[in-house]
């Protein structure tokens, strides 16, 4: 059961109803008619909009209108009051046995409630980290990778096919960089003294590995060989050292993903190609100067030729070279091959997650998909603000390892990966993020992510001690469907089920705006709503989750109980984080 689907459809009933009794015009559009919580809780449990959208075309005033449609309403037998607000809102009171109902539908679909068929099965690709492989994953990645592989699952849950991919950057200059850092170290390895890491190359210890390894497997073989003859084999052997440390540290953090896509075997492939017909063939591509970029003045620029595509014609601020002066591609061709790939691989929805250097780049990249696909697929970008890591309010030190950052791995190590995936989905992504490494592991409500855990681990504490009181009372998810629910009157109790029930639609929004951050404050909002349960529960005997002498009232809390745990931990699924069963 969906409230808000379910009584959107009684809404347009109703709407139906007084068209054929002829107070109501015919052929009005319902598209836009809604129903969604009201702003105050105090007003009920849901608002439509019908009467708003539909007056100006009914030619009657939104009130009135509003007063007509909420005497309808009235009638259902699920409903128990209707009143019109402000300029003509109608606010929704449902009767205590739909929530019963919500419920028992709740515990019957087990961890498949929420599940959606919005997304029709289509093909969506969600490309996150993609970090260039030259070193282990930082903390700033491990935001874009979390916040892409929550994307992935809530649009997964909401019924679009999803594809998981990582954009392996190793054509650029940055891995002749990675293969000169290696060489050095295969040198050393070799017993070379190399004195300090000159400028320019990696520093990071990481890559004595890479260099040891090299060393075992092929002795002194590049040793006095020109650098042409063992650049292509060193970079081939520290990229594929690189990339499995990566794949270590992502799976460290519980994310594997279904392809790795390599950018230079991409462009051996003839994929540049492929995009340069593809775009002479639509007439995109001509031959001409660009403006001198912004900051440059006419002494320092010098126009060139080159080959560019006609960006303008979809939103972009100014051309943009695929192809430089000097025949070479430009970066920017590479990663419209990529795209061109993907949707020839099926992808009609394209979501990257990029990091916060990336912002200037997504007009052209969007402009690029309209052209390749001629607008039968689009380009989302997320982009993941910083994180500031600290320890007691203070700057975390870089790391020796790495040399110039923080590495994921030991953040991973020192807070374990279920902190850290719930608390870089507590913001959303657009907004900079403050990860201290103290407040993270404190036991307070302060901490998300211990008071949402806590409230799964207190809700299986009280069903373990349910199943040694009250042996007769089965705790399988149907029997307590068909239990005696319509003892849960208190307001609270109430209140928690409405939650719950919130589950499918905030699945669907989530979704829709590609915002995983809500289920963040969705979750600590049941933790809340349950913990405040059980603080009743101590202060009254009679609201407390086990009653001794009342086996019909804990029967109908025990399903509660399941219920809420049943929802933590879907939630929970989606960010990737291992639900607990007991707190230590």
């Amino acid at each position: 059961m969906n409230p808000y689907k379910d009584f959107k459809a009684v809404v347009k009933a109703g709407l139906e109803s007084m068209t054929k009794a002829g107070n109501l015009a015919e052929g009005l559009d319902l598209a836009r008619v809604a129903v969604e919580p009201p702003r105050d809780p105090a007003h009920g449990d849901l608002a439509t909009n019908a009467a708003l959208v539909l007056a100006k075309a009914a030619g009657i005033k939104p009130r009135d209108l509003g007063e007509a449609l909420a005497e309808e309403l009235r009638g259902h037998d699920e409903i128990e009051a209707a009143e019109v607000a402000g300029p003509g809102f109608i606010n929704l009171r449902l009767r205590d046995s739909y929530w019963h109902n919500c419920l028992g539908a709740i515990l019957r679909a087990g961890p498949a409630y929420g599940d959606s068929d919005i997304g029709q099965d289509v093909e969506v690709n969600v490309e996150y980290v993609s970090a260039n492989p030259t070193g282990p994953l930082t903390v700033g990645h491990a935001r874009g990778a979390v916040v892409g592989d929550a994307v992935a699952a809530i649009l997964a849950k909401a019924g679009y096919s999803v594809t998981r991919e990582f954009y392996i950057n190793d054509a650029g200059s940055q891995v002749d960089t990675l293969a000169g850092s290696a060489y050095l170290r295969y040198r050393e390895a070799l017993g070379e003294e190399i004195g300090e890491i000159p400028s320019g190359f990696y520093p990071g210890e990481y890559l004595k590995a890479v260099g040891q390894a090299l060393a075992a497997r092929d002795g002194s073989k590049w040793l006095d060989r020109a650098e042409e003859d063992w650049m292509p084999e060193v970079r081939r052997f520290a990229i594929d050292a690189l990339m499995d440390l990566v794949r270590e540290d992502l799976a460290g953090l519980g994310i594997v993903q279904d392809v790795f896509t390599s950018e230079r075997a991409l462009v051996e492939a003839g994929g540049v190609d492929a995009v340069l017909e593809t775009l002479v063939a639509r007439g995109l591509i001509y031959t001409g100067t660009l403006e001198p970029p912004k900051g440059k003045t006419p002494e320092d620029w010098e126009p060139r030729p080159q080959t560019l595509f006609r960006a303008t014609n979809f939103g972009d601020d100014v051309d943009r070279p695929i192809r430089k002066s000097d025949g070479t591609w430009t970066y920017f061709a590479g990663d419209m091959a990529y795209h061109l790939d993907k949707f020839r691989r099926g992808a009609r929805i394209m979501i990257n997650v990029w990091g916060a250097d990336h912002s200037g780049y997504v007009k052209r990249m969007k402009a690029a998909v309209e052209a390749l696909t001629e607008r039968q697929a689009r380009l989302e970008v997320m982009i993941c603000q910083l994180v500031k890591l600290t320890r007691h309010g203070e700057p975390v030190k870089m790391s020796k390892r790495a040399g110039t950052f923080v590495t994921l791995r030991e953040v991973i190590d020192e807070v374990g990966k279920d902190v850290v995936r719930f608390i870089m989905l507590t913001r959303k992504n657009d907004a900079s993020l403050d990860f201290d490494l103290t407040k993270v592991m404190e036991q307070s409500r302060d901490n998300p992510v211990f008071y949402v855990q806590y409230a799964h681990a207190r809700a299986r504490s009280v069903l373990r001690h349910a199943a040694e009181g009250f042996p007769a009372i089965s705790q399988a998810p149907d029997s307590l469907a068909d239990g005696p629910l319509h003892r849960l009157t208190d307001s609270g109790e109430l209140a928690l089920i409405r939650l719950l029930a919130q589950w499918p639609r905030l699945v669907e929004s989530a979704a829709e705006t590609y915002e995983p951050h809500r289920i963040a404050f969705y979750l600590y909002d049941i933790a809340a709503a349950f913990h405040g349960l059980w603080t009743k529960g101590k202060d009254e005997a009679r609201l407390r989750f086990l009653v001794e002498d009342d086996p019909e009232l804990t029967a109908a809390r025990l399903a509660l109980i399941q219920g809420t745990a049943q929802i933590v931990a879907s939630g929970l699924g989606v960010f990737g984080v291992q639900p607990v069963e007991e707190m230590r």
